[in-house]
């Protein structure tokens, strides 16, 4: 046989001997392609997770969604998974209603945020922050009344509702969503002071520190806000204002404290040298 020959016959051999190509599943035929792992990341949850997260329900979710508030989820297949910016979306969302703000306004939080949820609820949180501390407080009526050192009656809680210091609820008490406010009323009382006149102070007292309130917030609007507005919000600069609201409410309530002791004090001077002067001027004119 020629060699040429021999050598062909040979690789054939060998060819026909040699195990079939294997795939990664080891078998013969073409085995399934194995690609990266697939489902959810890290962080992520399914619409149910979601919802019980952010103490809403699916349906509020699904509503939000429509309305444009949240992106879209990441999808793999059937399967949405959501992450942390939808999350901080919807405690936003969740929180500015709890405290009374429409829909609209936690919509338009979200829309000049760049993009970023997590943002908007930290700004929102440095604006709230000096008055998260302030828990609303259940009470009996007859215990205010008690701690006011006065008769219950009826009249008195009406007075406390008509003023909006107090909610009557349906099993008798009273939430007292400003207990401080109300506490140091009743110790005034407590001292001596007639009741209708501390009640009848609490109106003009609100009404000074409302106007107190208008001149810090035009401060922050005019000093701060507005010229980020106008450089377009700039993603950059989110934190930095969130840093500079946390900064500046607490000292505002400072400053309107300090304020307040010196004004008492001098009004409290003028007080007694004005009394010591008319009782100085009585005795006169009884010698």
């Amino acid at each position: 046989m020629p060699v040429e020959t021999r050598a062909v016959e040979s690789r054939t051999a060998r060819s026909e001997s040699a195990p079939p190509p294997t795939t990664r599943d080891g078998k013969g035929g073409r085995g399934p392609r194995v690609g990266r792992r697939r489902g959810r990341r890290d962080g992520e949850l399914t619409v149910d997770e979601l919802a019980a997260e952010s103490g809403m329900t699916v349906r509020n979710v699904r509503a939000y969604s429509s309305r444009g508030l949240l992106p879209p989820p990441r999808l793999e297949g059937r399967t949405g998974y959501y992450g942390p910016d939808h999350l901080a979306r919807l405690t936003l969302v969740r929180e500015m209603l709890d405290q009374g703000y429409t829909l609209g306004a936690a919509e338009k939080l979200i829309t000049a945020a760049p993009g970023s949820g997590t943002q908007a609820l930290g700004l929102y949180h440095a604006l709230m922050s000096p008055w998260e501390g302030v828990e609303a407080e259940v009470f009996e009526p007859r215990a205010l009344a008690r701690e006011a050192g006065v008769a219950y009656d009826p009249a008195f809680i009406d007075r406390l509702v008509t003023l909006g210091l107090g909610v009557e609820l349906d099993d008798g008490t009273m939430r007292i969503d400003n207990p401080t406010l109300v506490r140091a009323g009743l110790r005034v009382i407590s001292t001596g002071v007639p009741v209708e006149k501390v009640f009848g102070l609490v109106p003009e007292l609100v009404s000074h520190a409302d106007a107190v309130a208008d001149l810090f917030v035009t401060l922050i609007r005019d000093s701060l806000w507005v010229d980020f507005v106008q450089a377009g919000m700039p993603a950059r600069q989110w934190s930095r204002m969130s840093e500079s609201f946390e900064e500046i409410i607490p000292l505002a309530g400072q400053a309107l404290l300090a304020a307040f002791q010196a004004s008492l004090g001098k009004a409290v001077e003028v007080a007694m040298r004005d009394g010591l002067l008319r009782v100085d001027d009585e005795d006169e004119d009884e010698d």
